[in-house]
């Protein structure tokens, strides 16, 4: 689930003003071009576009249930992305849920994430390098958090957290101090049995006051509850989502182009989407449906991404292996939705952003099943297709770099039951020649690239998990590279990283050993060889 919103379509309406407007929509043509997955098997539950490294290019933050931690993955600007760093949430923490702000007000993003499994509200810190600090989370007491929210609902300049609670049938709201510290929590009651699980805020009254809207699963129903602007919340009104219907998700935006708030959910019971256009005081139209059949929806989304500056919707599903877009047509309904594939059948939270910096909307979706993230770039008049490229089997790793200087990105990918790296040279138009392999050592796991020789060519560096060494593939310059040298290192390297760390000109190499809870430093001679510095012990 993420924040945004998903619009499906067979919509209730009929006549010829309708079918007039449809005819004058813009058509949706698309490119067919590669898309950037990001695999790997932690359970990821959901994601969220951030700017953590302070280099203006947008990177994104996952929140892995199965593995108890959340990754973060830094954008190159042009829709890839770096391998994760991986910042723990704590044993059997669960995490579900992550939303970004700056809660410190030091002018950095920072995350919070809904710890499921501890009840609990993990806070990361973020430092001007990209790296994250934690402190000591919020306690959400009984309540299992399934859902967290981040917005300055009080006026104060502070940001403030809501969580939705699993249990309890609640939210609650933690006031924001501005300073990275936060009140005890005040909980408000969702209903008998009303399983909410999301929320959004937004002035749906007009009155300046930040006001909050709640998707309840169980009781079939969006709850709003209207701010008082002094941390308070009165006067609920209910709409409802009609019998059976089970809203998942929920987005706010403008979808009719009256500068008032409405309201959008996916119906995951009854397979469709329902929008509510609401009056500006509060109260809203009766919920128009669009048919997401044969898929149920889960997240959704909204924003312009054909750039005709009318509101669309994306949303995400069950069932079926792809999402789907619904074009606005500026009036509150919506075309019939276009399917993009994810490769993925249940697809259960979505991001939205710029995240190749061409002024064009792009889509980051999670995919539980698969365990992967999909990354769709932006065109003018919509999504490209996805293309697939063979690597080698068990693949874990992928790193990008011009590997033969014609100016082109290429992929290098790790697969960790071939004992091989695979090369993918790129052709500059988002597809990719077929892999070309090289051996490693023993199941290699994490890569990273630098020149280790000062031939100003791309080399390799590749840690070998189950052989205790590091490989290193010095490049020809050309796409190829030469056989491996072997380093040793402690037991079970998974991570490496690339930096000079003597300050003598020439790169070194850090290694994560997992197996021993410590790293290696190898410190480079400049020809491509290495020596062993030592180890350095790190927590469990």
């Amino acid at each position: 689930m993420l924040l945004g919103l998903p619009i499906s379509q067979d919509c209730t309406m009929n006549g010829d003003a309708f079918n007039e407007i449809q005819n004058k929509t813009c058509e949706v043509n698309f490119n067919r071009t590669s898309r950037n997955p990001i695999d790997y098997k932690y359970g990821p539950r959901s994601g969220v576009i951030g700017y953590f490294n302070n280099d203006t290019w947008p990177d994104i933050a996952v929140a892995n249930y199965d593995a108890d931690n959340v990754a973060i993955y830094f954008g190159y600007g042009n829709g890839t992305f770096t391998s994760s760093v991986l910042y723990e949430t704590g044993s059997d923490s669960a995490p579900c849920m992550v939303a970004v702000a700056d809660f410190d007000n030091d002018g950095r993003t920072d995350i919070a994430v809904a710890n499921f499994g501890i009840n609990s509200i993990s806070l990361l810190f973020g430092t001007e390098n990209g790296s994250f600090v934690s402190r000591t989370p919020l306690s959400t007491a009984s309540s299992r958090p399934i859902f967290v929210y981040a917005s300055d609902l009080n006026n104060d300049t502070a940001v403030d957290i809501v969580t939705v609670n699993y249990g309890t049938h609640s939210i609650s709201v933690f006031y924001g101090y501005g300073n990275g510290a936060f009140s005890e929590p005040d909980s408000y009651s969702t209903g008998y049995d009303s399983f909410p699980l999301a929320v959004v805020s937004g002035d749906f009254n007009n009155d300046h006051k930040i006001d909050l809207a709640i998707a309840n699963y169980g009781t079939n129903t969006v709850w709003i509850l209207f701010g008082t602007g002094i941390g308070t919340f009165v006067n609920q009104a209910v709409l409802s989502t009609n019998l059976n219907s089970h809203p998942y998700s929920i987005a706010v935006g403008h979808l009719n182009d009256d500068n008032m708030l409405d309201i959008a959910v996916t119906n995951y019971g009854n397979k469709n989407v329902g929008v509510f256009l609401g009056h500006g005081n509060g109260t809203f139209l009766d919920q128009m449906t669009y048919l997401v059949d044969p898929s149920s929806p889960y997240a959704i989304g909204i924003g312009d991404f054909n750039k005709d500056s009318l509101m669309d919707i994306v949303v995400t599903s069950n069932d079926t292996d792809n999402i789907a877009v619904f074009l606005g047509y500026g009036n509150g309904t919506f075309a019939k939705p276009k399917p993009y594939s994810t490769e993925s059948s249940s697809s259960i939270s979505v991001a939205i952003g710029d995240l190749n910096k061409d002024n064009r909307l792009d889509i980051v979706v999670i995919n539980n099943d698969t365990g992967s993230i999909s990354i769709l770039l932006g065109y003018d008049e919509g999504f490209p297709d996805q293309m697939a490229f063979s690597a080698g089997s068990w693949s874990i790793d992928v790193v990008i770099g011009d590997f033969n200087n014609n100016k082109q990105l290429d992929v290098i990918v790790t697969n960790n039951y071939d004992n091989t790296v695979s090369i993918l040279l790129g052709y500059g138009n988002g597809s990719f020649a077929n892999q070309i392999t090289f051996s490693t050592g023993n199941s290699p796991w994490g890569a990273a690239i630098g020149d280790f020789n000062n031939d100003t060519i791309l080399d390799i560096v590749i840690a070998n998990s189950r052989n205790k060494s590091v490989s290193i593939l010095l490049g020809y310059g050309n796409g190829s590279f030469a056989s491996q040298m072997t380093f040793s290192t402690y037991t079970f390297p998974w991570g490496v990283a690339v930096g000079n760390f003597n300050k003598d000109i020439t790169l070194d190499i850090f290694v994560t050993n997992s197996a021993d809870n410590n790293v290696s430093v190898l410190l480079g001679y400049g020809n491509g060889s290495f020596a062993y510095q030592g180890t350095y012990s790190k927590g469990s």
